[in-house]
Parts: structure tokens; sequence; C-alpha cells
């Protein structure tokens, strides 16, 4: 009687000792199968989306630095007729496409060789062809180069510099001649005895300034200014007296 309860307990009867039992619901003691890993397809799509993204913006980047030129940047003033020195430009990166006229840097061997500056440059400006001018061409119609031998007192000392607008006046008794016989300059005459002064022009430009070195040791001043032709005349006359005088004035179009 123990040994049939015994059987019927253990599943089974006749079944040599140390022989596993077969798993239950599988035949023959396979194990159940494994569901296959599931797939995610929408992850793998938005891996690739990030990785075309991602190079679309490396190749928009690429092509916008290929947009962009070098240009001549000026980098300290150079007067109106001078020659612009290579220690006054420097490269700059902007858009091809400015429509502007400007010079490439591929071109400043040509342009510090060949070319002046038509105006005043000032640092900071972008050299366009509209600033320079053929160096066989300094002065552009209608003005000149006129020389001035300056005393103390003649000029602001310190006060003036390369590109500045200058008026130059007849000083002196000239002056006063000059409106006592009623010169074109539009200064009325006075019977009083004030110093007297004639407008000759109030847009000189200051080309350049230096000191008289010669063996005279004058001690002069020697400014260069480009004035107006129909002005060159009478400056040079007031000149030569020692009777001009030089005041800086706002720029054309200045404050």
């Amino acid at each position: 009687m123990r040994t049939r309860d015994r059987s019927s307990a253990g599943g089974g009867a006749g079944r040599p000792a140390g022989v596993p039992a077969p798993s239950l619901g599988v035949p023959g003691g396979e194990r159940l199968p494994v569901a296959p890993r599931e797939r995610k397809p929408a992850l793998a799509a938005l891996a690739v989306l990030l990785i075309l993204l991602g190079a679309l913006g490396a190749t928009v980047m690429v092509m916008r630095a290929g947009d962009k030129v070098s240009y001549v940047e000026i980098t300290q003033p150079v007067a109106a007729g001078d020659q612009i020195p290579q220690s006054a430009i420097r490269e700059v990166m902007l858009s091809e496409n400015t429509g502007l006229g400007l010079i490439r840097w591929e071109q400043r061997g040509d342009l510090v060789k060949n070319y002046r500056a038509a105006v005043t440059l000032v640092p900071d400006s972008v050299l366009s062809d509209q600033m320079i001018t053929k160096k066989d061409n300094v002065l552009t119609a209608g003005k000149s180069l006129v020389g001035l031998s300056l005393k103390d007192g003649q000029f602001p000392k310190g006060g003036i510099s390369v590109g500045d607008t200058v008026a130059a006046y007849v000083v002196g008794n000239d002056a006063a001649k000059s409106q006592n016989s009623g010169a074109t300059s539009g200064t009325s005459g006075d019977t009083g005895n004030a110093p007297r002064s004639t407008l000759i022009s109030n847009r000189l430009i200051v080309k350049s300034i230096g000191t008289d070195n010669s063996d005279l040791g004058t001690g002069d001043t020697n400014v260069t200014v480009i004035a107006d032709t129909a002005d060159a005349g009478p400056l040079t006359i007031a000149a030569s007296a020692n009777n001009v005088a030089l005041v800086r004035v706002p720029p054309a179009g200045g404050n």
C-alpha cells in the first residue's frame, strides 16, 4: 500500500530512479519557444534622419563659407592722392555678391603698385573702385595741389592732420586791400581798424604736413593741400606773400 501511494504522488509508475520528469505541456521534454526580438523600425528611421540632417547642415555651412570672398580693408588714414601702402591694408571676408565694386584681396599687388587714393581713406573702410585712381591720374578734374610754407600762428599747430578739411584765409594788409577793392570773396569791407581776413576756400584737403629741414633752417611747416583749381591762384599768391592762414573746419556734409 505504501508503494502504490508513492508512485501515484510521483506522477508515474515504473520510471527508473534518477530520470527527470518530462516538462509539463511540452512533448519530449523540449523548452518553450522564445519569441523573436521585437524590431523598432521607427527608431531606426529616426536615426537615419538625424544622420542626414547632420550631413545637410555641414554641407550648408561649407557652401556658405564658400560664398565669402576676401576684400581689401583700410587700417590707417591715407590722404587723397597718396599711394596706398601695404601696411595700410588688411584682408576682410565679405559676401561675394555685394554689388559695390569692392577691391579683392588678390588685387592688392596691383593696388599698391599702380593706384592711389582718390579721396581721403579712413580706417575700417572697405576699399572700392570709386575710392582709388590710377597713379598717373592722382588729381580729379578741377583739383590742384598747392604747397604752403606756414609759420607758427598761421595754422593750428598739432590741430590739423593729413586728410583734414581746412579753410584758407588771406590775412593782414593784403586782406584789407582785397576787401576795400571789392574782392570776389563776397566779404564786405570795414572802415574800422580791426584785423581783416578774406576767405579763399573752406574745402581744402590736407595732403601732407612736414617741417622744413633744409640748411636754411627756417623752421617753417610745409603743408600741401588739394584745392579747387579756381582757388589755386589766389591761394598761391597769398602763400607767396606769407599772408595765408589755415583753420580746421568740419568736412563737407559733416556736423
